[in-house]
């Protein structure tokens, strides 16, 4: 398999335009991942955009690809989005990596009653850099055409808005309706994930009254770094992208 690399901003290449790597990505390219002039390597712009082509120029300042080959992969619709809470030590990033390499689409950070981890101030804005630096990441490494976007850290009110709109389902180990037996609509699809204490009472009821469903995973309690991976597993089943 080819090696995949990003590009910061949106490529317009052709085949036959040369495209360039710089900075992080080129010594990542050239010291890392050793790539060599002759390779084949594949290039996005996390937006949809894939490029396939052949090196020519590799250098840890600056690698060269001469492209052969463009498509563009839509979006994919409909959506499965993430409500992560935040959770002690690294357990909400594994979770957060192991979502982006298995399909999600959005990630929001979610500040539940019982999360002992705080994004609060300054450390909200650092939180959600290093959130979005393992997504892109892991997408890389998961070979993603669309690279998925972390929100702005969510309130529980803010879920509830999401309601509205979209299908939020909250994994509840007390449901009655299993997650592999939703079927699935146009509206895209959040997924609640408590932290290590679970969903508070009173967040499933503000999250129900708003339209909210409380689903099922299976019939063991997963931690809230695996819960968010499993469930999205199961919807890509259901939704044919598996």
């Amino acid at each position: 398999m080819a090696l995949h690399f990003l590009v910061e901003t949106s490529s317009d290449a052709e085949p036959g335009d040369l495209v360039s790597l710089t900075g992080a990505e080129a010594k990542h390219a050239a010291v890392v991942r050793r790539l060599r002039v002759g390779e084949q390597v594949t290039i996005g712009d996390g937006r949809g955009v894939w490029l396939q082509g052949v090196a020519e120029e590799v250098a840890p300042a600056r690698v060269d690809a001469r492209i052969s080959d463009r498509a563009v992969h839509p979006s994919p619709t409909p959506r499965i989005v993430l409500a992560q809470a935040l959770a002690k030590g690294d357990r909400d990033e594994l979770a957060v990596q192991a979502a982006c390499e298995l399909g999600v689409d959005e990630i929001v950070p979610w500040q539940a009653s019982r999360s002992v981890s705080r994004w609060e101030g300054p450390k909200a804005v650092k939180g959600r850099e290093r959130w979005a630096t393992i997504v892109r990441e892991a997408a890389k490494q998961a070979h993603r055409p669309w690279v998925p976007e972390v929100a702005a850290p969510a309130s529980t009110g803010e879920l509830a808005t999401r309601a509205s709109v979209e299908r939020v389902l909250i994994l509840d180990p007390s449901a009655t309706t299993r997650l592999s037996e939703i079927t699935a609509d146009d509206r895209d699809i959040v997924l609640v994930v408590g932290p290590e204490g679970g969903v508070s009472d009173d967040e499933i009821a503000r999250l129900t009254a708003a339209g909210a469903e409380r689903v099922l995973l299976g019939n063991t309690v997963l931690r809230t770094s695996t819960a968010g991976p499993a469930a999205i597993a199961v919807l890509s089943v259901a939704l044919r992208r598996w």
